[in-house]
C-alpha cells in the first residue's frame, strides 16, 4: 500500500483531546529527550499519540484522532489498524483458557485483544516508515482506554542511531536485546501509567519519574533477560561493585552460564554453590579472577572458578561476561560487545567511539589528497583523545601554526614536534584544545578557542561542545575538531552529512 502524508488540514475537525492531553503528549516529549538524551544524544526521539474511538469505525469521524495534529501521519493512515488486528489472530482454535471467575475470562480477552491492536499499529507505523523512507524505529505502547478511546503511545527513534548500539537478536517472548530497547519498554510502561492516574485529576502530577531511576529500572529489565528471568542479577552485580576487600576496589570477571555450560572449563569447583545474593563471599571470590579466569554463575548461585574456552573451539558459545572495573562499577558484555555500563548503581551506554571510516571521510573532506600514513596517524592520534576521561578537543587545522600565534593570549605554545599517541595522552590530561596540523605536527596545548556566535549551537551541550562548534564555523583556514565531552560523548565537528 501507498501512503501519502497528507497536509494538516486534511484530517477530522472532531478533536479526542482536551488541553490535558495536550500536555500530557508535551510532557511525554519532554520526558523521552531527559531519558534518551542521557544514552545517547542522537537518538532525538519523537513521541506521539495515537487514539482510537472504542465505538466508532475507523472511516467514521473522529474515529481515528493523531495527537498533536500537526504531526506527519494522519488519522486516515490508521483507519483500517482494528482490522488489521484482527487479521493477527491465529488461523485455526486457539487456546482455550479457562478461569473462575467471568471478570478474569474478560479481562485475558481484553489484554489479548490490546496486544494484538498494538501489533497492528506498530506493523502500521513501521510500513508508514518504509513508504516514506524515514530512517526510524518505532516502539508503541498498550492501550489505555481515555475519554471513550483507546490511546497508545508510539516513541520513534533515529534508525542510524539506535542499530549503532550491540544488540541481541529478537526473541519471541518480547525480552529487550539491549538496555535501549528495555528503556524504551520502561517509558512507555511509565507514559500509560500516567495516562490512568492523571484522567480527570488535573492537580496530578503527569509524569515526574527521575531519569535515572527509569534507567535503572530498565537494567534490571534487561538483566532478567540475561538471567533467563531470574530476578536479582542487576541488584546484585551493584552489591558487589560496592564492597572492597581488605581495602582494595573489586575487579575481576564474572561469567553467567547455566551449570556444567560446554562452553566452561571448570578451574575449582565449590562443594557448596554460594547464592549470588551473599555479596560478601561473591566479592571475596572475586578475588580469584584475573585474565581469563572468571567467577561462574546461573544469576543464582555462584559454583566455583572457570574460563570460557576459545572461540575457535566448536564448544564456543558467546556467553554474558561481568567485569567489574572499580568501586560502585561494572560492565555487562556479550560476545566481546559492552551492552551496559553500570557506575553507582545507574547504566548507561558505553561510550561512544570514533568510527574510523567516519573520520577518514572528515579528513577526506577537508584534506583529499592527504597521504594514507598521515591519515592513519591522525586516526592513532584521535583514539588517543578520545581516551581522555575527562573530556577534551583535538583540533586538526591547516593554519595549525598561524592559529597557536593568534590564540598565544589563551594557549600554551611549544616548539612544533610531531606527536605519538603517548604524549597525545599527557597533553591531553589539561583543559583546553590540543591544536595540531593535518601531518600530526603540535603547536599549541590548553588552547582556548574562540569563534563567532552559530545558530547551530546546541544549548543541551557544554561549553567544550559549543566552542568548538563556534571555532570551526568561523575558520579560516579548513579544520576538524574532536570533541570528547566529560560524559564520554565524542562528535566530529563540521559533522558529517548523512
Amino acid at each position: 500500500m501507498h501512503y501519502a502524508l497528507l497536509p494538516p488540514g486534511g484530517r477530522s475537525p472532531l478533536p479526542m483531546w482536551d488541553s490535558q492531553k495536550s500536555l500530557f503528549r508535551v510532557s511525554a516529549q519532554l520526558f523521552a529527550e531527559g531519558i534518551f538524551n542521557l544514552l545517547d544524544r542522537n537518538l532525538r526521539p519523537e513521541v506521539f499519540l495515537l487514539g482510537l474511538a472504542s465505538a466508532k469505525e475507523g472511516a467514521e469521524p473522529g474515529a481515528v484522532v493523531v495527537e498533536p495534529p500537526t504531526h506527519r501521519y494522519q488519522p486516515v493512515h490508521f483507519q483500517g489498524v482494528k482490522e488489521r488486528a484482527a487479521l493477527l489472530e491465529p488461523e485455526g482454535p486457539r487456546e482455550v483458557v479457562y478461569h473462575l471467575h467471568p471478570l478474569d475470562h474478560d479481562r485475558y480477552e481484553k489484554n489479548r485483544w490490546y496486544g494484538l491492536l498494538r501489533r497492528s499499529v506498530a506493523e502500521t507505523v513501521a510500513s508508514l516508515e518504509t513508504a516514506t523512507e524515514e530512517p526510524r524505529v518505532s516502539f508503541c505502547s498498550l492501550p489505555v482506554t481515555v475519554d471513550g478511546y483507546l490511546v497508545l503511545v508510539v516513541v520513534q527513534m533515529n534508525a542510524e542511531a539506535f542499530r549503532s548500539h550491540y544488540a541481541l537478536p529478537a526473541v519471541p517472548s518480547g525480552r529487550p536485546g539491549s538496555l535501549l530497547q528495555a528503556t524504551a519498554q520502561e517509558f512507555l510502561i511509565d507514559c500509560t501509567r500516567a495516562l490512568r492516574e492523571t484522567d480527570g485529576d488535573e492537580d496530578r502530577p503527569i509524569l515526574d519519574r527521575d531519569y535515572n531511576e527509569l534507567l535503572r529500572a530498565a537494567g534490571r529489565r534487561f538483566m532478567l533477560g540475561v538471567a533467563n528471568g531470574t530476578h536479582g542479577l542487576y541488584d546484585a552485580c551493584n552489591g558487589v561493585a560496592a564492597l572492597r576487600h581488605e581495602g582494595d576496589e573489586g575487579i575481576g570477571l564474572m561469567v553467567i552460564a547455566r551449570r556444567h555450560h560446554q562452553a566452561i572449563q571448570p578451574i575449582l569447583t565449590l562443594e557448596a554453590p554460594i547464592p549470588l545474593r551473599d555479596h560478601r563471599s561473591v566479592r571475596k571470590l572475586l578475588e580469584l579472577s584475573e585474565d581469563k579466569a572468571a567467577l561462574i554463575t546461573d544469576a543464582t548461585n555462584l559454583f566455583g572458578l572457570g574460563r570460557v574456552v576459545e572461540p575457535d573451539d566448536p564448544r564456543h558459545e558467546p556467553l554474558f561476561t561481568v567485569h567489574f572495573t572499580k568501586h560502585y562499577s561494572w560492565d555487562l558484555t556479550h560476545n566481546g560487545e559492552v551492552m551496559m555500563r553500570v557506575v553507582s548503581n545507574t547504566p548507561r551506554l558505553p561510550r561512544s567511539r570514533v568510527d574510523e571510516y567516519n573520520f577518514e571521510r572528515a579528513i577526506h573532506r577537508n584534506w583529499p589528497n592527504l597521504p594514507q600514513a598521515d591519515i592513519q596517524h591522525l586516526w592513532s592520534l584521535t583514539l588517543s583523545a578520545t581516551s581522555q576521561p575527562t573530556g577534551t578537543i583535538l583540533l586538526i587545522s591547516e593554519g595549525a601554526t598561524h592559529e597557536a600565534a593568534r590564540l598565544s593570549n589563551q594557549c600554551y605554545r611549544i616548539t612544533p614536534c610531531r606527536i605519538n599517541p603517548s604524549v597525545m595522552r599527557l597533553i591531553t590530561n589539561i583543559d583546553g584544545a590540543v591544536l595540531i596540523d593535518p601531518a600530526g605536527t603540535c603547536f599549541a596545548i590548553g588552547a582556548i578557542l574562540d569563534g563567532l556566535a552559530t545558530a547551530k549551537g546546541d544549548s543541551s551541550r557544554g561549553s567544550r561542545f559549543n566552542s568548538a562548534l563556534r571555532y570551526v564555523e568561523s575558520s579560516r583556514y579548513p579544520c576538524l575538531a574532536i570533541v570528547v565531552s566529560e560524559d564520554g560523548w565524542i562528535d566530529l565537528l563540521p559533522p558529517l552529512q548523512k
